[in-house]
């Protein structure tokens, strides 16, 4: 009986061994798919909260339009679908940009002036070729949506005043350059007169949505993260093992 004693503790003993062995990948495994799990699933709160946003957004752009504000207040108005009428006497900026369909071009920045008001109007894209052409009309109507544009950063170049050259949307800048009210209205479609622009309204393609993909990042992160400390602990117990056989 006493070698059969001496072989049970020794596999008892061994057990424990390999217990131990495993312990520290099992755990660490466990809390890492528990932190990565966590943020996964904050980014998928992220994700609803940003569509509803967006879902917001989309229907006030589509509203119905407006007559202009007297005094549109950027936290209120911004995005607010409006129709003004007016002049265009060929005042204008030009933000260079590109479009994928395109190729490089300006965003043409217009005054229109409404009776004794002076805003700007975003009429759209031209072509670099276009840049200068001629756009001045009597009469025009611009139906089209409030916007502050939030593009400029650290940087940001600062604009070629000698070529009314801008490098990005600054309405309090262009407005302060063009002695406008800082208003812009990003036109949907413009009626009156032929201006040789394409209109780029206002869409929601531009803010970015990535919680997706980030949520995917992390839950396959969490997935890795499993494999190696299952590996880990596989690795641990085969030393144990073979010293028994």
């Amino acid at each position: 009986m006493a070698p059969r004693v001496g072989v049970s503790g020794a596999r008892i003993f061994g057990s424990l061994r390999v217990l131990r062995r495993i312990v520290f990948p099992v755990v660490l495994g466990i809390a890492g798919c528990a932190v990565l799990i966590a943020l996964g699933t904050w980014q998928l709160r992220r994700l609803e909260w940003k569509d509803a946003i967006l879902t917001e957004i989309d229907a006030k752009i589509a509203a119905v339009p407006v007559a202009l504000p007297g005094a549109p207040d950027r936290a209120r108005d911004i995005y607010l679908p409006v129709t003004v009428s007016g002049a265009l006497g060929g005042e204008e900026l030009h933000v260079l940009t590109s479009r994928k369909e395109e190729g490089p071009g300006y965003r043409v920045i217009s005054v229109l002036t409404a009776g004794e008001r002076r805003v700007m109007v975003d009429l759209g894209f031209v072509p670099e070729a276009a840049k200068d052409a001629g756009r001045i009309a009597e009469a025009v109507t611009v139906t089209g949506n409030l916007h502050w544009p939030d593009e400029t950063d650290g940087w940001t170049p600062a604009p070629d005043a000698a070529r009314g050259i801008w490098f990005a949307r600054d309405v309090p800048a262009m407005a302060a350059a063009l002695g406008t009210e800082e208003v812009l209205v990003v036109a949907r479609e413009v009626a009156g007169a032929d201006l040789g622009v394409m209109p780029w309204p206002i869409d929601t393609a531009g803010i970015a949505n990535d919680h997706r993909q980030y949520a995917i990042t992390w839950f396959s992160l969490a997935a890795v993260w499993a494999a190696m400390a299952g590996l880990l602990a596989w690795r641990a117990v085969q030393p144990a093992q073979g010293g028994m056989v």
